[in-house]
């Protein structure tokens, strides 16, 4: 079976993009599924299908002197365009491709040189702000030995929780995988992804603390997992007001730009204070 490549467009990022440098600038990337292969630089990690629960494996490299990010789908053929959606939606916010960015990395660089020259500026992140989450929750109070041996648990029991469930034609190659990116024999099967909260929110609590080795962050995450899948947690607002924040200075400009009595327009509420 051919792998499906998806190219993802740099846009006004691409005189300032690099690949290295919008992956290897703290320790985020290298918690699992998460992996860097500085010879080739190349990132590959799970990302979800448009139905949010499938995981396909991905590779994602940046060809010299190419306006595009190549992201190569392993073991599939043919993506539907809300799943290419998807995965470059993934793509863009775990490398912080997009023009809103690159104006903000622009005008951070321009007040610190340093940085500038070193290419500093776009902090990676998770595929999603529920994953991000999850893995400052296994930051707290241990050596980042024991974080890293966390985030490598979970990803491993979201595979045991796959392989318990019916197969359908999508998710087939996550259990028939025998081979890694490269063509080589592996042992076992691919790594997980990182627990959805729908994943998480259906296990309990106990059972993540006994297999995952979390302790009493078992109940933290399980309680964020829930509350998220509901749509009442802050990390449901937090995504929203980003959303509505990116497109209202998209329209508009800067909120810090904006005088006090115009930030009601932001959300529609017709109610503005009296200075």
């Amino acid at each position: 079976m051919s792998d499906f490549v998806l190219k993802v467009a740099l846009g006004e990022c691409e005189s300032s993009f690099s690949l290295e440098n919008a992956v290897c600038n703290h320790g985020f990337f290298m918690m699992s599924p998460n992996n860097w292969i500085p010879s080739t630089k190349t990132f590959q990690r799970p990302l979800r299908l448009f139905d949010s629960t499938t995981s396909v494996m991905v590779s994602i490299s940046h060809p010299p002197n190419h306006s595009f990010i190549s992201v190569q789908v392993h073991d599939l053929d043919t993506l539907s365009l809300l799943d290419q959606e998807s995965i470059s939606k993934q793509v863009c916010r775990m490398l912080r491709i997009s023009e809103k960015v690159e104006k903000d990395v622009r005008e951070f660089q321009t007040l610190h040189v340093e940085a500038k020259d070193k290419g500093f500026g776009r902090i990676f992140r998770s595929p999603s702000l529920f994953e991000d989450a999850v893995k400052s929750i296994l930051l707290c109070n241990c050596t980042w030995k024991r974080s890293l041996e966390m985030a490598k648990a979970l990803c491993e029991l979201q595979q045991k929780v796959i392989d318990l469930k019916p197969i359908g034609k999508r998710t087939r190659y996550m259990r028939n995988q025998a081979e890694n990116v490269s063509g080589k024999k592996v042992k076992g099967r691919v790594t997980g992804n990182c627990p959805s909260a729908k994943e998480l929110s259906s296990l309990d609590e106990d059972f993540l603390k006994q297999h995952c080795k979390v302790g009493y962050r078992s109940k933290r995450i399980i309680q964020l997992a829930k509350e998220y899948k509901k749509g009442t947690s802050m990390l449901n607002e937090v995504e929203e007001m980003f959303e509505l924040l990116c497109d209202y200075e998209d329209e508009v400009g800067k909120l810090s730009a904006l005088p006090h009595y115009s930030y009601h327009s932001v959300s529609g509420s017709s109610f503005t204070q009296e200075p």
